[in-house]
């Protein structure tokens, strides 16, 4: 048994890997969308929808800004659902007694361990895809809207992080490691755990409503009680689904997130000391609908991320791979 857990930790950690980074390529462009989308005010909108938002963003930037940030989720994704998916499964084995069912409380708390681990990745990786998916949207503001937005408020920080929201082909593209390096040397690590406390508000709910909810549909996919094998379109749907109900669910969580981790702020778009200022200050100038902007399109990002997780991780990807167990793409 020793053996197996040994061998199974380091195939649960390629399945995450190799899951969160076919999920990321494939849409990647609509988180795009959700990031501006979510960013933009009322008054100042660029963008009517996410599709708007993509065909501008191509005619502007070309068909590579639509993978902007990309790069830094694509290096930090494979710890980042790694450690989600075995963390889960490790909390859930952990609270079961003789491999007897969990109850729904139990799954809940196992999803709501697995959201509070995954943070120490999900937080700097979010802080830096914000910065550099959402420069596109200022630079276009910029062109549209040039006597309105004059100047960028950028409080407290440097002319690196300043520049890499410059979209002019005078000036190069500031990458995520020199952004990492500036906030490392002004606000030490801290600066890459900028809106922790709003990144824990939306990832701990969102597991805790996933993961019991992905366990509950995918077992409806058994075939009988004799034989508990589920078939990989059953768990990609149930992914799906449950990934999407999950999504929107925690929708407002990620509008504050995403608001608070924005360095770079058009003329007129204030700045927030912390959630709750963020959440009344939203409330009070842009009304309840504010906190579902980039709703659909989170949807349409995690449905598709996390039924690919899920093929890849209860397929056995990993596994395979290591020679731990046969593969077959048939059932799992």
């Amino acid at each position: 048994m020793a053996q197996q857990q040994q061998i199974s930790l380091p195939a649960k950690l390629i399945n995450g890997g190799i899951a969160g980074m076919v999920g990321v390529t494939c849409v990647f462009p609509i988180d795009l969308a959700k990031t501006r989308l979510q960013n933009q005010r009322n008054g100042q909108q660029i963008y009517k929808n996410m599709m708007d938002c993509l065909i501008k963003t191509v005619k502007s930037e070309g068909y590579f800004g639509m993978y902007r940030g990309a790069a830094v989720n694509l290096t930090l994704v494979t710890p980042e659902k790694a450690i989600k998916l075995a963390a889960n499964d490790f909390f859930r084995h952990q609270l079961s007694k003789d491999g007897a069912r969990l109850t729904v409380f139990k799954e809940m708390l196992a999803g709501c361990c697995a959201g509070m681990c995954q943070v120490i990745i999900t937080t700097p990786m979010e802080m830096l895809k914000i910065q550099l998916q959402d420069a596109g949207r200022l630079a276009a503001q910029q062109r549209v809207m040039p006597s309105v937005v004059a100047t960028l408020k950028m409080a407290g920080t440097s002319a690196v992080l300043s520049r890499s929201y410059n979209t002019s082909p005078q000036v190069s593209r500031v990458s995520a490691i020199q952004i990492t390096r500036e906030l490392l040397r002004t606000k030490g690590v801290t600066g890459l755990y900028r809106g922790l406390g709003a990144t824990l508000m939306r990832d701990i709910p969102f597991s805790v409503v996933y993961f019991p909810l992905f366990a509950h549909m995918h077992q409806l996919g058994q075939h009988s009680s004799e034989d508990p094998s589920v078939p990989f379109y059953w768990s990609f749907m149930s992914g799906c689904l449950a990934g999407s109900i999950a999504a929107v669910a925690v929708s407002p969580c990620d509008v504050v997130k995403t608001r608070l981790q924005s360095l770079k702020k058009g003329a007129n778009e204030e700045t927030y000391s912390g959630v709750v200022d963020c959440v009344r200050k939203i409330l009070r100038k842009e009304g309840p609908g504010a906190f579902l902007k980039g709703a659909s399109c989170r949807a349409l990002v995690i449905a598709p991320l996390f039924g690919i997780a899920q093929v890849v991780y209860s397929v056995g990807v990993g596994e395979f791979l290591l020679g731990y167990s046969p593969y077959n793409i048939y059932s799992a």
